[in-house]
């Protein structure tokens, strides 16, 4: 007799944003601020998983890994960005994340608690757009401070501009 077979979900690694700021820099070395942390636009209507990995600050220790996870999230009115649930894969934390109000910047902060004790605060930037209007133009993400928004490779991270 046949048994039913089992679907094995695993999060995408489309919205995947690495933590590489706790990565030991040499001597001498004046110290960076790192960039800033930024998952790929998302839609008001979209409910996605996205990912923070976790993997660098934990380096050197191989049985550590995330045991608590909170999450908090702002702006945080009535119909903004929420939380759906979250997870931990190792030493990833998995959100599931819907809504939003267009032309949005939500930052969600996340405090992970390790197995070792250690304990994590980190934020990630994630821009809410309406993906399903028609592109007018190519603009670039402005943080609070004017600057633009880049992913981790410098680029600026451009959007699509729409008029009313």
């Amino acid at each position: 007799m046949p048994t039913p077979a089992t679907h094995l979900w695993r999060p995408s690694n489309a919205r995947l944003v690495v933590l590489d700021d706790s990565v030991p820099t040499p001597r001498g070395t004046a110290p960076v601020a790192p960039p800033l942390l930024v998952w790929p636009v998302k839609g008001p209507s979209d409910v996605l998983d996205y990912q923070l990995d976790l993997t660098a600050a934990i380096a050197g220790d191989e049985g550590d890994g995330i045991t608590t996870l909170d999450v908090t999230i702002s702006p945080a009115n009535p119909g903004d960005l929420t939380l759906n649930s979250s997870s931990a894969d190792g030493s990833r934390a998995v959100l599931w994340l819907a809504g939003g109000v267009a032309g949005t910047i939500y930052t969600v902060t996340l405090s992970v608690g390790l197995q070792s004790g250690r304990l994590l605060a980190r934020s990630v930037l994630l821009p809410v757009l309406p993906l399903s209007s028609p592109p007018a133009t190519l603009a670039a993400l402005l943080a609070s401070a004017g600057l633009p928004l880049t992913d981790q490779n410098g680029n600026p991270i451009l959007v699509s501009a729409v008029t009313p």
